[in-house]
């Protein structure tokens, strides 16, 4: 583990548990943000943390997080930060929530941390080294046959929207198991091999930086709507090879 994911997994850990603090209190203030989302002092503080220990420890570092302005960069590395992905779950005790921590090197994700401090699982990956899971290593399934699959998804637009004849829409018809097991946690499902793909119909850097390299050392591959891998499309899909595979490739036909 080189020292940057150490200290990603330190600080995961570090949030993890001032997360849990709130998350054990009868009574929890949230604020709506400027574009109609939840925040909670947890929130907030989480990422204080977090960004704080990276800045004394890599100055020229670059920042982005979900709850405050982007730290420019000096040196092409930039820290990608959610402190707590599925705040809705959390405000709702619901223990699915995650804490996820990326760094980006001259454009490429180097690593990602995925914590779920409730459940006390800890996801990490970096590149060209694996994943694991609490210190396990973890890859995706081999279930080729979308009939066999488990497709999970977060937001009850995916199976509420019009039908359409995009290939990852098609799956909340074709599949053997739809569930709304959504958010970061869907995704680490896929990684360890316990679901065969994740769909999430929009999301922000901060929601995706983490995730695409543990899913990706795990076997599997990230992609958005249009078949490409990156934190800023529209919207993510994680799958195992076989199954995101046979995806891209009919998604390029469409396009």
């Amino acid at each position: 583990m080189t020292s940057d994911l150490q200290l990603a997994v330190e600080l995961a850990e570090q949030a993890g548990r001032l997360t849990l603090d709130y998350f054990s209190r009868k009574s929890l203030q949230v604020f709506t943000k400027r574009d109609a989302t939840p925040v909670t002092e947890a929130d907030r503080k989480a990422e204080e943390l977090i960004r704080n220990a990276i800045i004394a420890r890599y100055p020229g570092d670059g920042l982005l997080g979900e709850e405050f302005d982007e730290r420019p960069s000096d040196n092409n590395r930039r820290w990608i930060i959610d402190p707590i992905d599925g705040t809705k779950a959390f405000i709702r005790r619901v223990p699915l929530y995650g804490v996820l921590i990326a760094l980006e090197v001259s454009g490429f994700l180097q690593l990602g941390v995925v914590y779920f401090p409730a459940l006390g699982e800890l996801y990490y990956a970096e590149r060209g080294s694996g994943a694991f899971l609490n210190e396990s290593p973890i890859s995706v399934s081999s279930v080729s046959d979308v009939r066999n699959a488990t497709v999970l998804y977060t937001e009850r637009e995916y199976l509420l929207d019009p039908p359409t004849l995009h290939p990852v829409d098609l799956l909340r018809r074709d599949a053997d198991l739809v569930r709304g097991w959504g958010d970061c946690y869907g995704h680490m499902l896929v990684a360890s091999g316990r679901a065969e793909v994740s769909v999430d119909k929009i999301m922000n850097p901060w929601d995706c930086a983490a995730l695409i390299p543990v899913v990706t050392e795990a076997g599997g591959c990230c992609f958005d709507y249009n078949g490409v891998t990156t934190i800023s499309g529209e919207g993510l899909v994680s799958a195992n090879k076989l199954i995101g595979t046979k995806l891209l490739e009919s998604i390029e036909k469409q396009i």
